[in-house]
């Protein structure tokens, strides 16, 4: 597909090539932040980490972008080597020595170190934790709505990698993005462990059907906080919003569809599985959403 587009595609900015990036407390130019090929993020992909987004000198939802962070990180039995304080004081400094104001992401990585051998056992990283903070300025430019494929790939088990924990091991939706792909398709759309639609391999999931809004349950994605926030705006201003499962059937003939994420916030979808969503445009419910989610973030 000539015109391939992604949920995170962005304007071009010339300013990222000068940015500095926060790594272990130093601020190093982009061409000079590394971390050790020993690091446990790059050998096992051990580690967590948050996207933020920067509206008018605020970021968004900082409170539950950190709380997600510190359960992650409890989660896997990691230390992140700071308290709440001190990461988003780092987050802080990391935005001061940019000179960013708004339309900024941020991305904020923690692994669990360097470790002595290359190895798997965790007891082997022994010098740790990695902090890691990528900061650009980004704007979402989006020349189209987004084009789904359905694909084998599902999101893990609770009691094998459960979906909901942000974990830099996310070679299962790579996996998925690629086949989508290969179907000619922009991103996967997955399923969950009974056939209901889950999520896509990067963002959160919805479809707008007779005026009412549904997602999934929630149990097999990621608790997204930006899915969460769309749930709040709709409860709170008279849209009927549902967490259940719905099927490929009812997907197909919704009026309208769209992802939700901290990079993109709400990502028309115009087509999944070769079939029109809708007018296969951005819908009348979706820029309602959209207008009051930017009102919420005050962008």
């Amino acid at each position: 597909m000539t015109d391939h587009v992604t949920t995170h595609q962005a304007e071009e900015d010339a300013r990222n090539a000068s940015i500095l990036i926060w790594v272990n407390g130093a601020l190093k130019p982009r061409a000079e932040a590394a971390v050790s090929v020993f690091d446990s993020g790059f050998m096992l992909g051990d580690g967590v980490w948050e996207g933020l987004r920067l509206y008018n000198g605020r970021w968004s939802f900082l409170d539950e972008h950190v709380d997600r962070l510190f359960e992650a990180a409890k989660a896997i039995d990691l230390d992140i080597g700071m308290d709440r304080a001190g990461v988003i004081a780092a987050l802080e400094e990391t935005r001061a020595a940019n000179g960013m104001q708004t339309d900024a992401h941020a991305r904020l990585m923690v692994t669990r170190g360097v470790k002595s051998r290359p190895f798997q056992h965790p007891a082997l990283s022994r010098q740790g934790p990695t902090m890691v903070i990528i900061m650009e300025h980004s704007r979402p430019s989006l020349p189209r709505p987004i084009r789904l494929a359905t694909v084998p790939h599902i999101r893990g088990l609770p009691m094998s990698q459960d979906p909901k924990l942000n974990s830099h091991s996310k070679l299962n939706c790579i996996l998925a993005c690629i086949a989508a792909e290969k179907a000619g398709a922009d991103e996967a759309l997955m399923l969950d462990v009974h056939g209901f639609v889950n999520t896509t391999n990067a963002c959160n999931f919805f479809i707008v059907r007779r005026g009412e809004v549904w997602t999934s349950t929630g149990d097999y994605c990621m608790n997204g906080i930006t899915r969460q926030k769309v749930i709040d705006l709709c409860r709170a201003n008279g849209i009927p919003v549902f967490e259940r499962n719905f099927s490929l059937v009812e997907t197909y003939s919704a009026d309208e569809a769209f992802l939700t994420g901290t990079f993109g916030a709400q990502t028309p979808v115009g087509m999944i599985d070769g079939r029109v969503i809708g007018t296969g445009g951005l819908g009348p419910v979706t820029e309602r959403i959209r207008g009051l989610y930017k009102a919420l973030v005050g962008a």
